[in-house]
Parts: structure tokens; C-alpha cells; sequence
């Protein structure tokens, strides 16, 4: 064999991962002798070629990446947290998960203590204000997911949600003239955007009844509403701003003898796992959570190491609407 090997041939040799031929090379991280010795014995054998990342490592790195996220809980931020986490493993990378509960100051203190760690850099996910890396004293490579970035040089990836609430809302008004979105007080780019698409739709059908709903605690507003829902409107519409949003608002109409999607027709966002296991099966917005963290991940690596990002600063990733049973 007259060429050097790339880390995923040397990988498949050696019968390990990427990521722990990566942490051997650069003597970093958890490996056994054993296997420091087989991914050594196939490098003297065949040669290494280091591609343009492992040429543009720099000193002193940790291989290590912050991911900042405002509710741990949620099934979209803790889906995509295991996506981000399993494509920086799989390149190298250890991750360290900080969850702010959507508390401010948690996440100030959460920085620094990043900051502290050395981290590589940080992905920041969601939260209710805009972002400044004026935050961190460092320059850190940053990456903002669903968050908007208040520094022109900090990069955005996020869902089209814009693009996603329309579609629901359209969806919706072609089945019923009174429609409602409910949406959380707490502000935050997929709110306001998705509250936009719906306002944009409803503005242009002035023979509609819309409702905007926010609200801080869910459970007893959400019944109140259904209830004089069901006591005057035939058939009526509810956009919800999550999937778990939606989930609620089903088993309330439920508990409230409300036929769906007879009376009720219900549209939620993100095609959350608790989509398929609702009854009737949720009609949702799907984000596509796996191409969301790859590109924030992918981009960050190449920030981390001074390689240029092709394409555009901020990418929308594309939603779709996926038809099941409650519209």
C-alpha cells in the first residue's frame, strides 16, 4: 500500500472507533495499552495521513465541547443534545452538558465555569433572550442553536420555524375557522418565530376567528379554554407550540368527553416520540433533529481548528408537516 491511511481506515483495521484512534494519536483521553499498541502497530505498518482538521490542531486543546441547554427535560433540546454528543464523540470529542432551567444566571455561572474547564468551545441552545459571547471573557468558538446570536461573527443553525407554523396554520384552516395557537410566555426565537407564522396566515383570512393563548402555568388555563371551547364552537382548532404542549391538551379533551378530531382538530411542532404514542397518533411539525445537530456540530469543529465554513453564516434547517390522526 503506497498511501498513508485516513483515521476511519486505520479504525476499520484496528476494530475501534474514529474517535478513540483519535484520542491515541493525539494522547488524549481514555485507551488501553492494548489498544494504543494495535493503532500504533497499523500507523508504523501503513503510514498516517492526518487530514486538514488533525494538521490544524493547536496546542494545548482538551478535546472537549460545552453544550448549553435551557431544559434538559424537553424532548426536543434532550434529543438533540444525544445527537450533538454522539457526532463530537464519534470526531474526538468529550462533552460537558450543562442544563440552566431557563434561569439566566445560572447560565452566566454555567459559562464561566466552561471557561474554567478550557473548553474547545460551546453550542448554546435555545433561551429567552439573545446571546452575546461579550458573556465569556475568552474568544471561544460558539455555535448558536435556535438562539439568535446578538455578535455578527457568531453562527446560527436552527429549524425553519417560521416556514413550520405556517404550514400548520394552513393545515388547520382548512378544516375549521376558529383556530388558536398556545404558545409560552417565555420568549425565545422558535416561539416568536412560530407565533409570527401563525399571526402572518391568520391576517390575511379575515372571516376567521384566531386566538393567541400564552400562557405560564399550563394545566388549569388549558381547561378553562377547552371548556368553553367545547361549550361553543362546533369545530375549532389548536395550534400548540410543542409536541408535550399538545400532549396535554389531549388528555385534557379527553378527560372533557371532546371528540377528536371531530370537534377538536390539534396540530403540535417537533414530532417528539410522544407524537406516536398519543391517541389519536399527533399531526405535527417536524423538525429534523439529527441534520440540526450535525451541521452545529460539524461547524463548530471547524472553528475549533481555523478551517473555513462554506456556505451560509446561518443556516435554516427545512421542517414538514406530518399528517396523523388529531387533524
Amino acid at each position: 500500500m503506497n498511501r498513508k491511511l485516513s483515521i476511519k481506515e486505520i479504525a476499520q483495521l484496528t476494530g475501534v472507533s474514529t474517535a478513540t484512534v483519535s484520542r491515541v494519536i493525539n494522547n488524549n483521553g481514555r485507551f488501553s495499552e492494548e489498544t494504543r499498541k494495535r493503532v500504533q502497530n497499523i500507523i508504523e505498518k501503513y503510514g498516517y495521513e492526518p487530514n486538514r482538521v488533525a494538521k490544524s490542531l493547536r496546542i494545548n486543546k482538551s478535546n472537549t465541547v460545552g453544550i448549553i441547554v435551557p431544559d434538559i427535560t424537553n424532548s426536543f433540546f434532550s434529543s438533540t443534545v444525544q445527537q450533538i454528543e454522539a457526532y463530537l464523540f464519534e470526531h474526538g470529542y468529550s462533552t460537558i452538558i450543562c442544563n440552566t432551567a431557563h434561569n439566566q444566571e445560572k447560565e452566566s455561572q454555567y459559562l464561566k465555569v466552561l471557561e474554567s474547564e478550557m473548553v474547545d468551545g460551546i453550542i448554546i441552545i435555545s433561551g429567552a433572550i439573545d446571546f452575546k459571547s461579550t458573556d465569556l471573557h475568552s474568544k471561544l468558538p460558539l455555535i448558536c442553536i435556535d438562539r439568535n446570536p446578538k455578535d455578527n461573527d457568531v453562527l446560527f443553525v436552527g429549524s425553519d420555524h417560521y416556514a413550520g407554523a405556517v404550514l400548520a396554520t394552513e393545515y388547520l384552516l382548512k378544516q375549521t375557522q376558529d383556530i388558536t395557537i398556545m404558545s409560552p410566555k417565555q420568549k425565545s426565537v422558535a416561539t416568536l418565530e412560530r407565533l409570527r407564522g401563525f399571526q402572518d396566515v391568520t391576517k390575511k383570512n379575515t372571516q376567521i376567528t384566531s386566538t393567541v393563548f400564552l400562557y405560564d402555568d399550563v394545566e388549569e388555563p388549558i381547561q378553562h379554554f377547552l371548556i368553553q371551547k367545547r361549550n361553543t364552537a362546533s369545530v375549532f382548532g389548536i395550534f400548540a407550540n410543542s409536541d408535550d404542549l399538545a400532549a396535554k391538551i389531549l388528555l385534557q379533551a379527553h378527560l372533557l368527553g371532546i371528540q377528536i378530531p371531530e370537534q377538536l382538530k390539534l396540530v403540535g411542532f417537533d414530532d417528539a416520540p410522544i407524537a406516536q404514542v398519543c391517541y389519536p397518533q399527533l399531526t405535527t411539525v417536524r423538525q429534523n433533529k439529527k441534520e440540526i445537530a450535525e451541521l452545529a456540530s460539524e461547524r463548530l469543529i471547524k472553528l475549533i481548528h481555523n478551517l473555513p465554513i462554506k456556505g451560509k453564516k446561518n443556516i435554516q434547517v427545512p421542517v414538514k408537516l406530518v399528517v396523523r390522526g388529531t387533524a
